[in-house]
């Protein structure tokens, strides 16, 4: 028993994602009651990954079950938290948009819960098979998401260019895998370690091109260069709900498993890819500093911007600086990690709110339908700037911790060129997401977009101003709320301090 209850999170969203299929199958069951069931899986799922938060453990459970291929530790718990939560907050986030398309079913919050049941596997994968698995559950239940409105053809597209390309990257990943077993045969991470730890440099080529194959996939899911163009295109066309999914969760879930990768297992290696990624990061920051300019849609200038954020987690993997083969410093793990944190309730807290102001119409498409937003409906234009603020870097916010945390290690790393071309690319993002508060403040609204038949007064509209209590939270830190101790910023570095440790048990 003592092993299980590290399974039970899991186990609690797969056995919710059965249920709500099942409960789709009865057309009299509302979208609320399916809301309703999925919150209370995911909330218990919750609680129970909050009771390991602040314990430091390590287990490979059941091992003749599961031999060896996947870990249940405070690392994979950290994220199946961040993961957890995400999920959660997406469909109390979205609830009213949820609830006023016609399109969205019982099964979509069925395939919504086997997304995140692959994201956590992933999370606490130790073998490259299980891993891949893992990635195509969630993926495969992405691409069902982005194209779950079959009569809107612009979801129709999405789905279909995000399908083949994510099906021909994953043939990247799988040629990788192959090539690691044809060196190490094996593909379990512990003995690609020993593999790398008991032969020189020159019995290692196979392994080098294997492990480039999937770092392109890693490369592609998270939308850094030379992979970005997808990006606009599916974000674009994608509902509004899962693209706040896909631009904050699920890109988490790819972090997590290439973070235990890098520090545990190919750290005595890793220098090998360090030129390739600092031109990825340079072309990254460029390229999605450009796109966002160019936006007129709102939506897809969120969607830019995220290539940029990708690029500031780039800079801070490739600060992890190397010695011997041991991490020396672990400090740039945990801005990693923190970034992350900041990301999450930034991003969904943006995407979210814009799909709360359209749930009801689709005329607030760009720049311009924002114009007046601040004299309709005014409590939502303040939380927009919230996070408008914090994805630009702006003091008071979380997203300027992260910030902070990344450059400070990206210069104490010897990476000044990048960190002052990143500082360069935030300083330019000030543009895009300051113009978006521009329009809401300071111009009359568009005749067209004038409309006074809303009601906030519902469970989105307190999921947002959650997250952006938490956005505020995160950045003011210890000097404010000291007495509620695990919204310190402090504590938020600890438990990424405890996840990185559970590593090396």
């Amino acid at each position: 028993m003592s092993n299980f209850i590290y399974l039970i999170p899991t186990l609690l969203v797969l056995f919710g994602a059965i249920a709500l299929l099942f409960m789709s199958m009865y057309e009299k069951i509302s979208v609320k009651s399916h809301i309703f069931v999925s919150s209370l899986f995911l909330i218990a799922a919750l609680v129970f990954a909050l009771l390991n938060a602040n314990t430091l453990y390590s287990v490979q459970p059941y091992e003749s079950f599961f031999n060896n291929v996947l870990t249940f530790d405070t690392f994979s718990n950290f994220f199946n938290i961040l993961l957890i939560l995400g999920t959660l907050l997406t469909i109390l986030i979205g609830e009213h948009y949820l609830q006023h398309r016609s399109y969205f079913k019982g099964e979509f919050f069925s395939i919504l819960l086997f997304a995140l049941f692959g994201m956590m596997v992933l999370a606490q994968a130790n073998e490259l098979i299980t891993a891949f698995i893992a990635l195509e559950i969630a993926s495969f239940s992405v691409y069902i998401m982005v194209g779950y409105n079959s009569d809107d053809s612009k979801r129709v597209e999405a789905i279909f260019k995000y399908l083949v390309l994510g099906a021909f990257i994953g043939t990247f990943f799988l040629l990788g895998l192959v090539l690691v077993f044809g060196s190490v045969s094996s593909t379990n991470l512990s003995d690609i370690y020993s593999y790398i730890m008991t032969n020189s440099s020159e019995n290692l080529e196979l392994l080098y091109i294997g492990l480039t194959l999937i770092l392109f996939t890693f490369l592609f899911k998270i939308a850094a260069f030379p992979f970005q163009s997808w990006v606009l295109d599916i974000y674009r066309g994608a509902p509004m709900i899962i693209t706040a999914y896909m631009a904050s969760t699920f890109k988490i879930a790819i972090f997590s498993f290439f973070l235990r990768l890098i520090l545990d297992y190919i750290a005595p290696i890793i220098d090998f890819w360090d030129t390739v990624l600092e031109v990825v990061i340079i072309l990254t920051l460029l390229f999605g500093t450009w796109l966002a300019i160019t936006q007129d849609i709102v939506k897809r200038m969120l969607a830019a911007s995220s290539i940029v954020h990708t690029g500031y987690l780039l800079l801070a993997f490739i600060a992890l600086s190397y010695t011997n083969g041991e991490i020396v410093n672990m400090d740039a793990a945990y801005s990693i990690m923190f970034y992350l944190i900041a990301y999450l309730v930034s991003a969904l807290g943006a995407f979210g709110l814009a799909s709360h102001i359209i749930s009801e119409t689709n005329i607030k498409v760009t720049f311009d339908d924002f114009k007046g937003l601040a004299k309709q409906r005014p409590f939502l234009a303040a939380m927009m700037t919230i996070f408008m603020l914090s994805l630009a870097g702006i003091p008071g916010t979380i997203g300027f911790i992260g910030k902070v945390y990344v450059f400070t290690e990206a210069l104490k790393a010897g990476y000044v060129a990048l960190a002052v071309f990143a500082i360069f690319a935030t300083i330019v993002s000030m543009y895009y997401y300051l113009r978006l508060i521009a329009v809401m403040y300071f111009y009359p609204p568009k005749e067209e977009c004038i409309s006074e038949d809303f009601n906030d007064s519902r469970v989105s509209t307190y999921a947002i101003l959650f997250v952006a209590i938490l956005t505020i939270v995160g950045g003011i830190g210890s000097a404010v709320v000291f007495f509620i101790p695990v919204l310190n910023i402090d504590t938020l570095i600890n438990f990424a301090q405890l996840a990185v440790k559970s590593l090396f048990l």
